[in-house]
């Protein structure tokens, strides 16, 4: 490249420092390494030669095209595919050629066009060896100035229109050239050509490229002695624009414009690639929020319906209470005095009359609260896969266009997947039976510590009697009044009135207690269970929280160097 002005030198190391800080981004989002390659590719090429890299299908003429640019037969010509590699054309005073690699070799021709321009041959864009189309396709980033040719006979076809767009894409300077026009047998069939390629062009590109009509055949023969043959080849125009336009001025340009052009076209396919990927987490997101809302929603009704099942147990001793009264009315009467005297026997009927069957009551209402929180536990793991499971199969049926790009994908796919495992065990291994031990000795214990019982080995229901029976204690003993009386009016009234006081007091107390330690346990055991979903699922909200802020991070660089790389390409407009 000639020695550049203040100003030039100023806009190429921005440039470069623009286009290596883009790099380094794309290394760190994860990008392919085709992709960090092309990048890499095109910023190296800021120090080489002007590239005029010739696209085409097969069968276009774009070997004997270089042949007439060049004016000598230097590369083969054929019907079938006779490129089968990247072909670079450089000056050199002999004739050679050089491996570079597996897909690209290097020619050494003594033209002195080549002196200031290398021009790249490319295999046909529809070749039958579908490779050699892709190692086109990979090369045309490195592209300063693309020349499409296409030919007379079957212009514009739709496997050229395709590879046209990917050109586009990467925002490349293209020239459209129409070979083997001499097939065309007036002015009128060359022009109505030109309108069908212009056409197509204009819709596909958004402005009509230049576009040259030759005869490639016809200008290599006037170069080799058939000067005739040269007005009608076409190619003075051709020459002409190649000329002018790729004067140093021109080739400058377009030399700083061409790893711009490709860097807009990463940087803009990685801010979708970016977007997508958020859009993906907002549903993530929006499905560990219609978890928690799910879990909220549990709680209340879990809650409501807890309060019906414990009204169940209040009503049984609410009852007790009621037979205790009537018990005491009908026992506590001069006419049963020498009942009385029976401590053994009043205690019996106690436990018979009053106590009855609420203990055994009580004790099938408390099981059957445990075992409809149990069951309700596993329904609530249960909805958790259901939803998990929904969500990965929805991301599945919509693949964010990435694929190969980077590890969010896999790793994503993989924590899911591992959450709904999890969760599938806790279900598939719930124990009904241990889960409700669990519960039952929490609200066991908690009753026996708040009534100070010693219970070793007794339930609820064993506690509820131990704790009723006990009012029966300071009934008995009273026929040592001295008279009967005085038992009538005064001391068997007294202890009516203070054993009804007692069992109230006692029951009352009871209930309140056992409702207490009920609900703290019920309490416990839902906080004991969302606390489990929340851990099976925190995985994957670390992720998808992790994920988010380096997505964004990534979308605010990208942004940046898009305003950057755009500013500059006006600024190399402004040249």
């Amino acid at each position: 490249m000639q020695i550049l002005d203040s100003q030039q030198e100023a806009i190429l190391h921005e440039e470069r420092k623009a286009l290596n800080d883009l790099r380094v981004a794309l290394v760190q989002f994860g990008a392919s390494p085709e992709d960090a390659d092309t990048l890499g590719d095109s910023i190296a090429q800021l120090d080489e030669l002007f590239l005029l890299v010739i696209v085409g299908e097969f069968n276009s003429g774009k070997s004997s095209f270089i042949n007439a640019l060049l004016g000598q037969r230097l590369l083969a010509e054929g019907v079938t595919p006779t490129t089968t590699q990247i072909q670079v054309l450089r000056y050199g005073e002999s004739q050679g050629r050089a491996v570079v690699s597996e897909h690209q070799h290097e020619i050494t021709l003594p033209a002195e066009l080549l002196e200031e321009i290398s021009i790249v041959d490319t295999p046909g864009t529809n070749a039958i060896i579908r490779e050699h189309e892709t190692i086109t396709a990979q090369f045309v980033p490195r592209a300063d100035l693309v020349l499409f040719i296409t030919s007379a006979d079957r212009p514009f076809t739709e496997s050229e229109r395709l590879f046209l767009a990917q050109i586009r894409d990467w925002g490349k300077k293209i020239v459209l050239v129409i070979n083997k026009v001499d097939i065309l047998q007036t002015q009128a069939d060359q022009e109505e050509v030109r309108g069908y390629v212009g056409e197509n062009a204009r819709d596909l590109l958004g402005t009509t490229p230049d576009i040259f009509l030759v005869s490639a055949r016809n200008a290599l023969q006037a170069k080799q002695g058939h000067p005739q043959l040269w007005a009608e080849s076409g190619f003075e125009p051709l020459e002409t624009y190649i000329h002018d336009r790729l004067d140093e001025k021109g080739r400058l340009q377009l030399k700083l414009l061409s790893p711009l052009g490709t860097g807009l076209n990463l940087a803009r396919r990685y801010q979708e690639i970016t977007a997508g990927r958020l859009a993906t987490l907002d549903k993530d997101f929006q499905m560990l929020a219609d978890v928690d809302r799910q879990l909220a929603i549990y709680a209340e009704d879990l809650w409501r319906d807890f309060r019906f099942r414990l009204s169940d147990v209040e009503n049984a001793l609410l009852e007790m209470e009621q037979r205790g009264d009537l018990f005491f009315e009908d026992t506590f009467r001069l006419a049963r005095v020498f009942d009385l005297t029976s401590k053994e026997r009043i205690q019996r009927e106690f436990e018979q009359k009053v106590v009855a069957d609420a203990p055994q009551r009580i004790e099938a209402k408390v099981n059957e609260i445990i075992d409809w929180l149990v069951e309700a536990q596993l329904h609530q793991w249960q909805a958790v896969i259901q939803h998990i499971s929904e969500r990965r199969k929805e991301y599945q049926e919509r693949i964010i266009g990435d694929a190969g790009v980077g590890s969010f994908n896999y790793d994503r796919e993989r924590i899911i997947e591992a959450v709904g495992r999890d969760a599938r065990r806790v279900v598939d291994t719930f124990d009904r039976g241990r889960e409700a031990k669990i519960i039952a000795d929490g609200a066991q214990a908690t009753v026996a510590t708040s009534l100070a019982i010693e219970i070793s080995a007794v339930g609820i229901g064993a506690l509820v009697t131990a704790l009723a029976t006990s009012v029966t204690v300071d009934i008995t003993g009273i026929v040592s009044a001295s008279l009967i009386a005085a038992l009538g009016l005064f001391v068997i009234p007294a202890r009516r009135v203070r054993a009804k006081k007692d069992l109230n007091t006692k029951v009352r107390d009871m209930r309140e207690r056992l409702v207490q330690s009920l609900t703290d346990s019920f309490n416990k055991e839902l906080a004991r269970s969302q606390e489990q979903i929340h851990e099976a699922i925190a995985p994957y909200s670390r992720f998808i929280r992790a994920e988010n802020g380096k997505l964004k991070d990534t979308q605010s660089v990208l942004d940046r160097l898009m305003k950057e790389l755009e500013r500059l390409k006006g600024s190399i407009e402004d040249l």
